[in-house]
């Protein structure tokens, strides 16, 4: 029963880091002309952090099942 309650925080920190790393601050910093590798720094940056909380929350569901 204790690891369901460290899974379920961890599980609630990654969301608290995805509403942080969603935000408008950071997107903003990420909102230039440049590109990487042909796709603009922001949607580089949307889809990177976004692939990271998946993997980050699929560690932390299979790790501790």
């Amino acid at each position: 029963m204790a690891n369901r309650a460290v899974q379920a925080q961890r599980l609630v920190a990654l969301f608290v880091l995805g509403c942080l790393l969603f935000s408008y601050p950071l997107l903003s910093l990420f909102n230039t002309g440049g590109v990487i590798f042909g796709i603009p720094v922001l949607y580089a940056y949307l889809f990177g952090v976004w692939a990271a909380l998946i993997a980050l929350m699929i560690l932390v569901v299979e790790r501790w099942s």
